[in-house]
């Protein structure tokens, strides 16, 4: 891994054209989208280059040593695995798989029992699933148990999906307000001050509105508290509020209202809580806690991918803990970069160390010198909001801290 990070420190100018090819055949994937479409246009040439990057995959020299001319595809293999039994840099996977922009759209799935081939022609190498540079790809082979479920379901997931799946519905970067004005919770069945899954609880909206009522409604909800400000390292800006999550609740019935006799010929108009039951929780529930809709789940078969603009983040924080001042492998940090800035799930960053400040002993003066950012290690953006994103740390050699940079990798 040291050997890989060296390399990463001196790239060669063909390097760099390369792979200022790839972040071109990257951008293409954004004309699915209007808004990014505008933001990062694809010239004529530029849409060449990529096509021409696309067909014939990536020099031979790229390829690891020891990169196997055929591998059958395994239960518990990984995109980013395979990426590196192939490459030495392994977001340039989109170039070895031959991915054009309208593929990169619908991107090749690869499933366990399929045979890779890498297929070597004058200087350069492509990967199919099909021997000899067939079109198409090999059919793919259910097993009876395999019937009950999609075949899509059992296509092979970016990195070990336990890794990030709490987080895709964990962390939420809100507004200011937006905490204050959801529904709370106001009281439970049992005395208790703090609550846990399996227990009822009742809550109100702010805005008189009332919950979601209507059959057709996902009655899901997410429980959070204290939203946090999120202060960008460099400029010291307000990014965001992260809501701290608690747990996750089901509403049994909506709010609504009882009218009762006054005893004085009148009535009464009592506001009734909406009834939910507490699901799991990830911290004790407790009154005054807020509910947001349960966000959907978004499995993204993403591609590994060098971002398509230059990247330089700063480390935000590091999620669900406030004491940790270092985060190791397959640990989730925010980074002050989000989809304003070009972001999207599957990019790879390389991590830096900050780089300290010491006092030069060897000087009679002793004066204070920054040491140098170094690489350590590489990142994976896998949920990104406005201003900020989440990232899981893939592999690292030193712990990563608030105010550790990430950028392009080289």
């Amino acid at each position: 891994m040291r050997e890989k990070m060296n390399n990463m420190a001196g790239p060669s100018k063909a390097s760099i054209s390369r792979v200022a090819a790839a972040l071109v055949l990257m951008a293409g994937s954004l004309l699915a989208s209007g808004a990014h479409a505008q933001q990062h246009s694809v010239t004529a040439k530029q849409r060449a280059t990529a096509q021409q990057v696309a067909s014939r995959g990536v020099p031979v020299g790229d390829l690891v040593a020891n990169a196997p001319d055929t591998y059958v595809v395994k239960r518990g293999d990984t995109l980013w695995s395979i990426a590196g039994m192939y490459l030495a840099k392994p977001w340039r996977w989109p170039e070895l798989w031959g991915m054009n922009m309208e593929a990169i759209r619908n991107p090749h799935l690869i499933y366990p029992g399929q045979t890779l081939y890498l297929e070597k022609v004058d200087g350069y190498a492509r990967l199919s699933t099909r021997g000899g540079r067939g079109n198409g790809d090999e059919t793919v082979r259910v097993t009876p148990r395999s019937r009950l479920d999609s075949v899509s379901g059992t296509a092979l997931p970016t990195v070990q999906q336990h890794l990030i799946e709490p987080f895709l519905v964990e962390p939420e970067v809100l507004t200011s307000n937006t905490l204050e004005l959801a529904p709370r919770i106001v009281a439970a069945v049992e005395t208790r001050t703090i609550q846990s899954a399996g227990d009822r609880v009742y809550a109100r909206s702010v805005s008189g509105q009332g919950l979601l009522t209507d059959p057709g409604e996902d009655r899901n909800f997410r429980i959070f508290r204290n939203a946090i400000p999120m202060k960008d390292p460099e400029t010291g800006a307000i990014l965001g509020y992260e809501a701290q999550y608690v747990g996750r609740a089901e509403m049994v019935r909506g709010e609504s209202q009882e009218i009762t006799p006054d005893g004085k010929g009148g009535r009464n108009s009592d506001p009734v809580p909406a009834t939910l039951d507490i699901v799991s929780v990830k911290e004790e529930v407790r009154v005054g806690d807020r509910l947001l809709p349960l966000a959907q789940r978004s499995f993204m078969n993403y591609v590994p991918r060098a971002p398509y603009d230059d990247v330089d983040a700063r480390v935000v924080s590091i999620y669900g803990s406030s004491t940790v001042t270092n985060a190791g492998q397959n640990q989730v940090v925010a980074i002050n970069r989000g989809t304003n800035d070009g972001l999207e799930p599957g990019m790879i960053l390389t991590v830096l160390t900050k780089g300290d400040r010491i006092r030069d002993k060897t000087d009679d003066r002793r004066t204070m010198i920054k040491l140098p950012s170094e690489a350590n290690g590489m990142a994976m953006v896998f949920r990104t909001f406005d201003n900020v994103s989440y990232a899981l740390l893939l592999q690292v050699r030193y712990g990563v801290a608030v105010g550790d940079r990430m950028v392009n990798p080289q």
